[in-house]
């Protein structure tokens, strides 16, 4: 009898609703790239449908750098997030065991890469990169893929000088994220700069989707003030990640939200893709083997 009610109750745990048993609250990180209060809107809706998901707390963390969400799921205090694949990278060669990757945004196209765009303001007369000789360079953070890691190794080859102030550009600056960029060489304080975009689409709209389409969107920028002025070779989107340690069930009813997410709220789907996608489908480690290779060969 003993054994038999052991059973009983053990089925029973395993077929109960989740609940503060498992996890006490869920909490998801949010990377810069627009600022605070715009990041924890577009991400209202996922904190709901997680909450209505795992029946526990949500919480939203938008931090002033990359490095706060990275260190966030490195010291467990972040169980989600979106990150760029340079974050993945370092978040990786930290600690293998912190986090693992789940989900990758979709293009229009079916594709999941993206760009590094540089740009200017079209009364500079700036055009290219060669133009940009002499002038003021600005970065976004230095733990972004397309805002420094892949323009700090594509644009030095094409150039055949370093990004030291004064080697090939005039001065090179850290704005601190990509709408910081973007507002930044809007405004003239910086020549030139690097964002993200899928380089899809219409170059008005700020393309389909990335931080262009975002600035576009809040109503930062007219895109007819801009002119592209280089872009980087196909850069693997980032990952969604879960940090490892979370239980087997949570994850699977992460990984099954937001991939079922394109179907049942395309505005939530846009809000947190950063503009017109197919919504996420599943992805793996290994489609960031090459990004851990050139963020190790850059840190060294």
């Amino acid at each position: 009898m003993k054994t038999l009610i052991a059973a009983a109750l053990a089925t029973t745990a395993l077929t109960a609703p989740l609940a503060a048993q498992e996890i006490e609250e869920f909490r998801i990180g949010i990377l810069g790239g627009e600022n605070a209060q715009d990041r924890l809107n577009s991400h209202e809706c996922l904190k709901t449908y997680t909450e209505e998901e795992l029946g526990v707390p949500v919480k939203l963390f938008a931090p002033a750098d990359y490095n706060g969400v990275i260190q966030g799921l490195l010291g467990g205090t972040i169980d989600m997030a979106w990150l760029g694949a340079s974050g993945y990278a370092k978040t990786f060669l930290d600690d293998p065991e912190a986090v693992e990757p789940v989900l990758v945004k979709i293009n229009l196209d079916g594709s999941y890469g993206y760009h590094s765009i540089g740009f200017a303001r079209k009364d500079s007369g700036i055009t290219s990169l060669e133009d940009m000789q002499g002038k003021k360079f600005g970065f976004g953070d230095p733990n972004s893929t397309s805002g420094y890691l892949i323009p700090a190794i594509e644009i030095p080859q094409q150039t055949g000088a370093s990004m030291e102030n004064g080697d090939y550009f005039g001065e090179v600056v850290f704005t601190g994220g990509h709408e910081q960029t973007i507002v930044a060489v809007n405004n003239g304080d910086v020549d030139g700069g690097v964002t993200w975009a899928d380089g899809q689409g219409n170059w008005e709209d700020g393309y389909n989707s990335g931080a262009l389409r975002k600035a576009v969107d809040a109503g930062l920028v007219d895109m007819n003030d801009l002119v592209e002025i280089w872009r980087s070779k196909p850069i693997p989107e980032g990952p969604v990640v879960l940090r490892k340690a979370l239980p087997e069930e949570v994850k699977a009813k992460m990984v099954a939200l937001v991939d079922g997410m394109y179907d049942t709220d395309p505005e939530c789907t846009y809000n947190i893709s950063a503009g017109e996608s197919l919504g996420f489908d599943p992805i793996t480690h290994d489609a960031y083997l090459s990004i851990i290779e050139a963020r190790k060969a850059e840190s060294q």
